[in-house]
């Protein structure tokens, strides 16, 4: 089945998604920080069954094709994206749909699913956190330089955003999501956790160089009859 690749105008913003598949079961799949369908989901749009399911990966605001406009961090960045999901998908006309988010499209699902409880249907996260810690502060700030990435992970970046685009979009991610360190419990959606009523499995890479395992222990704790 081919991938069509559109936008799409949903709260004042053209999103970028690419679509495949006609199963029933529709799936959102979420990127992580400075990502994108293509570059963090390749190999689930070629190859995720495509008679199961109809699969969607997006562009959020700022990351991807979904520029203009650029990329900013207000304190409600995860809400807004979390809203911008859910009506991608709404315009797009699915009625209930999954969500499967990595690292920062993880924290945006699991919001996603705690405040639009009616329309997930099943939540997969991984590299996912729901708090800050000032130990994860110092982890960011060891990323907040771009030129000290590896080749592998930098060169897709940089073709995608050109290196300064790339660069300053690296910072101010660094510097948005420090912020939540500042409050008092550090909570990205620690409160909305228990919201979150749909089938849930956590998935967690032991080697996680950026998001150490307290915090998928810590997230499966506080979704009841998770995974």
């Amino acid at each position: 089945t081919s991938i069509t690749s559109a936008k799409i105008h949903v709260n004042g913003v053209h999103l970028h998604y690419q679509q495949t598949g006609e199963g029933s079961h529709a799936v959102l799949l979420l990127p992580g920080m400075l990502g994108s369908g293509q570059t963090d989901f390749g190999p689930q749009l070629k190859s995720m069954n495509k008679q199961l399911f109809t699969i969607v990966a997006w562009d959020p605001r700022g990351y991807g094709k979904s520029i203009p406009p650029s990329r900013d961090f207000p304190p409600d960045f995860f809400e807004r994206d979390a809203k911008d999901a859910v009506d991608l998908m709404q315009a797009l006309k699915f009625k209930k749909f999954s969500l499967l988010g990595w690292s920062d499209g993880g924290i945006t699902a699991l919001i996603a699913a705690a405040k639009y409880p009616t329309l997930i249907h099943k939540l997969v996260v991984w590299g996912a956190n729901a708090s800050v810690t000032q130990e994860d502060v110092r982890i960011y700030n060891g990323i907040r330089d771009v030129s000290k990435w590896s080749e592998k992970v930098k060169k897709p970046m940089e073709e995608m955003y050109g290196h300064e685009y790339f660069a300053k979009t690296c910072e101010a991610w660094v510097d948005g999501i420090s912020r939540f360190a500042e409050k008092s419990d550090g909570s990205i959606c620690q409160q909305l956790l228990p919201d979150i009523k749909c089938p849930t499995f956590i998935i967690h890479g032991e080697k996680d160089p950026l998001v150490p395992q307290a915090h998928a222990e810590y997230i499966h704790k506080h979704i009841k009859g998770s995974r």
